[in-house]
């Protein structure tokens, strides 16, 4: 399985025009055995990132699930880091966002907006 991702990713790095300013793989890092548990992270030039790890619960029993937590994070072009946090278990996907330094409005501004 490793060695197709690895394979998959030369041919889309491959395949894309030599640019300096294309977005490069920085790392990838990926566990999965298929049978308990997995694990990714990536992260790009561009400053985008994703980890993930997930787990099956219950084993064997009728309320066999997978839970799973991770992260992923941008750069929006106004410069700003979005960072999405979140869990997918038997309670649903659970996200919580963070923005960065600048990514919000100053309560003083909005105040004055709204009167």
């Amino acid at each position: 399985m490793k060695l197709f991702v690895i394979v998959a990713l030369v041919a889309v790095a491959s395949a894309a025009p030599q640019n300096p300013q294309d977005v490069q793989i920085l790392r990838y890092d990926s566990n999965n055995d298929g049978l308990n548990a997995y694990d990714f992270a990536w992260e790009l030039s561009d400053g985008s990132k994703h980890q993930e790890q997930g787990q099956l619960k219950n084993q064997g029993t009728e309320n066999e699930a997978i839970s799973v937590q991770g992260q992923y994070s941008w750069v929006a072009p106004d410069g700003i880091t979005y960072t999405v946090t979140y869990i997918a278990d038997e309670n649903g996907f659970q996200p919580q966002i963070q923005q960065g330094a600048g990514g919000a409005i100053p309560p003083a501004v909005i105040a004055s907006l709204v009167g």
